[in-house]
């Protein structure tokens, strides 16, 4: 699962070997009859891995945010009990 995966490493996890892999099933599935060139499916995913790396950073950017306003909330809770007594 992707919980378990740091944030420095999430944006890494496909590697090189995994997109050739990739890049080799696209060319099968074109000599079977596909009527999609392999350079198009190439792009596409490479599209695809960059519109992923974006989204990850994105998400690590509102994970840091979240974390920051529940620090937030609870020095503010903190201080509140203090002001209260």
């Amino acid at each position: 699962s992707a919980a378990n995966v740091p944030e420095d490493d999430a944006p890494n996890r496909y590697s090189r070997t995994d997109r050739t892999t990739y890049s080799r099933y696209s060319r099968d599935a074109n000599s079977s009859g596909s009527s999609i060139p392999s350079n198009a499916l190439e792009k596409r995913i490479e599209e695809l891995e960059r519109e992923l790396a974006k989204e990850r950073q994105e998400n690590a950017r509102l994970m840091k945010m979240t974390q920051d306003k529940e620090e937030l909330i609870g020095k503010l809770k903190e201080e509140i009990d203090l002001l209260n007594r």
